[in-house]
């Protein structure tokens, strides 16, 4: 009879393990969850986020907090073709973050929908190339900067939804350009679900390939996701706890 007292000895982690994806982010650095957050609604990923995971290199406990769109861009776009794209994008969606579509345009990375409010954010906003940055996460893109419907990657990249969305002072979103191009979708980008509004309205872009007979080849960009109610993917940001 075996003599369960001896063998291998496995340690006890108090807390799920996390690996970690670094990835260039604005000049520097940003480090997300590995695999991405899903799939769920993105409340539902939102709350695993929020979760206490083991640090696999300090070892210490660590949370996650939600991308911005600029994250989630960042994230996605780095060695999208054989990471993002077949992992999340061929398969369901990528959660990018919260937006407010208004009467004028779109809010990024906001769920304020208080019409007085949105307005105070513009004063003092900086106006670059026909969008406002607002600060380091929010910016605001009137819907004279950008176009709906299908268009040309290039086009898609120089609109100021694109612009907003990876909150760029500069005339071209250069991640979105690179994971719209036609190495990744021969049929463009289709941009639907930003269409103006009576009364300012909180919801969740998503990105995800369009399918046909000729297989995954139109990035589809959605901004009518009402609360992140479909099942998809999302990049939490590392957040070391205490």
């Amino acid at each position: 009879m075996a003599n369960d007292k001896y063998g291998i000895i496995k340690p006890k982690a108090k807390f799920p393990f996390r690996k970690l994806l670094k990835v260039p982010h604005k000049g520097g650095s940003l480090i997300v969850s590995y695999p991405a957050f899903g799939a769920g609604t993105y409340q539902e990923n939102i709350k695993l986020m929020s979760e206490e995971y083991f640090h696999p290199i300090t070892g210490k406990k660590m949370t996650f907090v939600p991308a911005t769109t600029s994250e989630s861009i960042s994230a996605a776009g780095w060695r999208f073709e054989t990471l993002a794209k077949p992992q999340i994008f061929d398969q369901s969606w990528l959660q990018i973050g919260y937006i407010v579509r208004t009467q004028d345009g779109i809010f990024t990375n906001s769920q304020i929908t208080d019409e007085s409010s949105l307005k105070k954010m513009l004063n003092g906003a900086k106006k670059v190339n026909g969008i406002y940055l607002i600060n380091d996460k929010m910016a605001f893109a009137p819907y004279e900067s950008f176009k709906l419907g299908v268009q040309e990657s290039g086009k898609f990249a120089e609109g100021g939804l694109a612009r907003a969305l990876e909150n760029t002072e500069e005339k071209v979103a250069k991640n979105l350009k690179e994971i719209s191009s036609s190495e990744f979708y021969e049929r463009g980008v289709n941009v639907w679900g930003f269409e103006s509004v009576k009364e300012p309205i909180s919801r969740v872009v998503s990105l995800d390939s369009d399918w046909n007979l000729a297989g995954f080849d139109r990035l589809v960009v959605d901004g009518g996701d009402w609360y992140g109610s479909f099942n998809g993917y999302a990049f939490g940001v590392e957040s070391v706890a205490d």
